[in-house]
């Protein structure tokens, strides 16, 4: 765990320096695309933020080949030398991408072709479980093309949900969390050591996210484009098709005594090629379905962009940026999570009540948007100030004086200044016929 630990923080600190770095770089060269109808933030923002996050990940897997216990595995595996190929050719992709543009039909050929670079290194699925029936085994093309279908749909999942600040990277390293965790129970628990990779892969991937996320919050100060958002789509399904097809069956029927028992005691912890990817990665996936489904159906290309995204919904609706964005955290981590739990301990009825009850919780939060919840008075000079009650900031403002008011409480009352003069010159010229009338000022009138 320590030496996971390392990694996880190495690869968090290299991506979080280069960033800034990586930001100067990006205004120099003019990655900053502009303002588009369906973009929520108003201001050019660089991208090329996927830059830093595959210096992180080169930085981690050089860090880990370095210590006693997690570098054997790079003798005897060649799958993080997969999962570096396909990298790099998703992140060079990505980077011309946000640079100068490449088409749709591009895109998804060389996620294809990473994919494939990783199949033939290795990094492939090799056999499913299958309830009452056993370990299916696949053949090579059926490996290759459900390997290759997983990458392209997990990279476009976290791609199509990468529309607000700080979204994509946060439900990525909630999901590389909940993965870590199903993947170290794996090899630890049951002593599967083929699950090591994909430990590796969950630790290396919350690192890169880690990382990225104090510059991508909103208000972000960089964007991770195509460059990041398919880089770490790539890692993601990399991790689960690693603990997939190479995780040998005879090691969990010798624990069981039989190869459907084995199936049928161990489904519930071995369903990452199918149901752990997919419930963790659920909210973008959902998102996907549904983009495709209504561009189609409104006769549009299914890589056609607009603004019927989930999150593009909820600010429709009435919640903040920053609420969208928790909720959609809060999606993720609460059907992740259970699915983990339920590989623990998949007869447990708290398991569902727990479920039942987050998701009634969420269901409350996601259906009252314009509700503000007030901390008692004791706490609000700890919290922020759209949490005080308006007594509260009345007394501050009065203690404080006009001549001490903080340049942020200027603006913003300048800002409403301006709204309501605004409003009344509208007014103003709706009641003269739509002429302007020009208001002279005290200086003039006293000249």
């Amino acid at each position: 765990m320590r030496e996971y630990l390392l990694t996880l923080c190495v690869t968090a600190a290299v991506t979080y320096l280069l960033t800034g770095p990586v930001r100067k770089f990006a205004i120099a060269a003019g990655a900053m695309p502009e303002i588009r109808e369906r973009d929520v933030h108003r201001e050019p923002t660089p991208r090329l933020g996927g830059i830093a996050m595959f210096g992180g990940l080169c930085a981690g897997l050089l860090v880990a080949s370095q210590m006693s216990n997690i570098g054997e595995m790079f003798e005897l595996s060649s799958e993080p030398r997969a999962l570096l190929a396909g990298a790099a050719l998703i992140w060079l992709l990505g980077v011309l991408d946000d640079k100068w543009g490449v088409d749709a039909l591009i895109k998804l050929g060389g996620q294809m072709i990473a994919a494939g670079v990783m199949v033939w290194q290795g990094l492939t699925i090799l056999w499913i479980p299958v309830p009452g029936v056993g370990s299916v085994a696949l053949t090579p093309m059926q490996g290759t093309l459900l390997t290759v279908a997983l990458v392209v749909i997990t990279i476009n999942a976290v791609n199509f949900v990468d529309g607000l600040d700080g979204l994509a990277s946060g439900m990525v390293c909630i999901a590389a969390a909940a993965f870590f965790m199903y993947a170290y129970r794996m090899w630890y628990g049951y002593g599967v050591e083929a699950a090591a990779p994909a430990t590796l892969f969950a630790v290396i991937l919350m690192g890169m996210a880690l990382g990225f996320l104090p510059h991508n919050m909103h208000p972000a100060r960089i964007f991770m484009g195509d460059s990041g958002s398919m880089l770490i789509g790539l890692v993601l399904a990399a991790g689960a098709i690693s603990i997939t097809g190479q995780v040998d069956p005879d090691l969990l029927q010798a624990a069981t005594g039989s190869e459907k028992e084995a199936v049928k005691s161990t489904v519930p912890v071995y369903i990452p090629v199918v149901l752990l990817p997919l419930s963790i990665i659920a909210v973008p996936v959902a998102d996907l379905v549904l983009a495709v489904v209504r561009r189609t159906w409104n006769g549009q290309s299914p890589f056609a962009a607009d603004r019927g995204h989930l999150h593009h919904r909820l600010l429709e609706i009435g919640h903040s940026h920053s609420r969208a964005v928790l909720i959609m955290y809060f999606w993720s981590a609460l059907i992740g999570f259970s699915a983990v739990a339920y590989s623990v301990n998949s007869a447990s009825v708290w398991v569902v009540l727990a479920l039942a009850m987050f998701s009634a919780v969420g269901l409350f939060i996601l259906l009252l948007p314009r509700f503000t919840p007030r901390v008692p008075r004791w706490a609000q000079a700890v919290v922020p100030p759209r949490y005080r009650s308006k007594g509260r900031l009345a007394e501050e403002v009065d203690e404080a004086g006009p001549s001490s008011a903080s340049p942020a409480a200027g603006a913003a009352g300048a800002e409403r200044s301006g709204t309501v003069a605004r409003a009344n010159g509208a007014t103003a010229v709706g009641a003269r016929g739509g002429h302007r009338v020009p208001q002279r000022s005290k200086a003039g009138s006293r000249g």
